[in-house]
């Protein structure tokens, strides 16, 4: 627990809107009034009152209500006028888009612009938490805010046609968090806006390799990303951690392709400027390269021999996330992760029982002890035992989609950890992220490279008060864990 009171802030709300628009509600940006009509009403009725009020969208509303799907100015154009049919004989219902694409008005608008981005559409439908219709989002509307937004950076990648390119953007990210750590946005939206943005640039990447050099690239397979990457809890200094997934069956030429693929595009990030993980977690290595099958015998490899060097692998394995490719993959393979564990336990119980060599650094009275020249490993002392020992309750849970505050919410609603508890790790996991990222900033304005260690000194007093109160809470939910998975049976 680090804070128990609302966060002061000394700016007005307009000033803050306005430096940092890529992170308002979208509530506050949408437009309101919106021209509804039902699934079955005649088509040139609803087109005719479209014109009327020189609109290019519709939502159609169910008997409920509730949106059911968008009829626009495309679905005319690609589905009535190509048929031949007269037009007066559609009803809305044969020509609407669904299923309908839709964001929660209390959102952020970088979401609503990654939706738009992914599934190539120009407009969200805006829905309160029971699903009612509240308005809509148009990619014009977010066109207004400011041209030097992060929106503006996604448009910029996706533009992009060379690694030279991709390289100009991956730095305008940095310059943009180094930007945004100074100001009082929410530190959980700063780690998924990174995410976010790396996950652009490396789709982009992506696509310019498949077009230059790699059409013929088998279908089948799946590129993932791993650890902070996975949970989309990235920093400054976050290196490569990905593998690639195939299906079984291919034959010699395709998987030699793939090979040749990975190689491409490690070279290429590493190029950009992700650096390459010093384990040589990465794609381009043929033991993070595997067809499904070999996959599930390593990992029953892993998941039955808990050593100290197939815990952390099954652990940053356990994060992977596909960016592209066949995502049926990833999930038959979570599938089969959870069946061993539920078969046995002892894996992840030994998880846990890994994550409590991580003691927080806390002395006599709650002092913080620090290493040489008065630093504290923010990685070390709370953050790696937070994520992994929420990961260890997740596994047993089935729960491990989602980043490491969507599987707290999974865990409260499945009775694993009481409200007021999660809260409190929330909080204290939000700070310590928080504390890591500035201080990577100031490693970087100093001309160091950034790492997971903040100077004691270079911490207010404040601060330093609400470092300790996050250690304690990581201590407390160490001590949860070993008793929930019972760890004194070990040996």
């Amino acid at each position: 627990m680090v804070q128990r009171q609302d966060r002061p802030n000394d700016r007005p709300e307009g000033i803050m809107h306005e430096e940092m628009p890529y992170f308002r509600p979208v509530g506050e940006i949408c437009q309101r009034q919106v021209i509804t009509c039902l699934p079955g009403e005649n088509l040139v009725d609803v087109v005719k009152n479209m014109k009327a009020h020189n609109i290019s969208s519709v939502v159609a509303l169910d008997e409920g209500g509730r949106p059911a799907g968008i009829l626009t100015d495309r679905d005319l154009r690609n589905k009535v006028i190509p048929s031949g049919r007269d037009p007066a004989a559609f009803r809305v219902e044969e020509v609407m888009s669904r299923p309908l694409v839709s964001i929660g008005e209390t959102d952020v608008l970088y979401e609503a612009l990654y939706r738009m981005s992914t599934r190539g559409i120009h407009r969200l439908v805006v829905t309160d938490a029971q699903g009612e219709l509240k308005g809509i989002l148009t990619d014009t509307d977010i066109l207004r805010m400011q041209s030097h937004s992060p929106h503006q950076l996604v448009r910029d990648i996706e533009r992009s046609n060379s690694v030279e390119d991709l390289r100009a953007m991956h730095t305008r990210i940095q310059d943009l968090i180094l930007h945004l750590s100074g100001t009082t946005t929410p530190v959980a939206e700063m780690v998924r806006l990174i995410a976010r943005l790396n996950d652009h640039i490396l789709m982009r990447l992506i696509q310019l390799l498949v077009k230059r050099d790699f059409r013929d690239l088998p279908r089948g397979l799946a590129f993932v990303v791993m650890g902070s990457e996975g949970r989309m809890e990235q920093t400054l200094s976050t290196d490569q951690d990905n593998a690639i997934l195939y299906a079984d069956g291919l034959d010699d030429h395709q998987v030699d392709r793939i090979r040749a693929f990975s190689e491409a595009l490690i070279a290429a990030l590493v190029e950009i400027g992700v650096p390459p993980c010093p384990g040589g977690i990465m794609a381009r290595n043929a033991a993070w390269r595997r067809s499904l099958s070999d996959w599930t015998h390593e990992l029953d490899r892993w998941l039955t021999t808990p050593s100290p060097k197939n815990i952390p692998n099954a652990s940053m394995f356990t994060d992977l996330r596909t960016l592209y490719g066949d995502a049926s993959l990833e999930r038959r393979l979570k599938a089969h992760i959870y069946r061993r564990l539920d078969e046995n336990k002892l894996f992840v119980m030994r998880m846990a029982e890994n994550m409590q060599r991580f003691a927080p650094p806390l002395g006599w009275r709650g002092r913080i002890k620090t290493g040489s020249g008065g630093e504290v490993d923010l990685k070390k002392a709370g953050i790696f035992a937070l994520t992994d020992g929420i990961k260890a309750l997740a596994l047993e849970a089935h729960a491990l989609d989602g980043d490491t505050h969507q599987r707290v919410q999974t865990l409260v609603k499945q009775g694993v950890l009481e409200r007021d508890q999660a809260g409190d790790l929330l909080e204290s996991f939000d700070f310590l992220v928080l504390m890591r990222l500035r201080g990577q900033v100031r490693a970087i304005q100093r001309g160091r490279k950034p790492g997971n260690s903040v100077r004691l000194s270079d911490l207010s007093q404040m601060e330093q008060g609400k470092l300790r109160i996050a250690l304690e809470d990581v201590a407390r939910f160490q001590r949860f864990v070993a008793s929930h998975f019972n760890l004194g049976l070990l040996r």
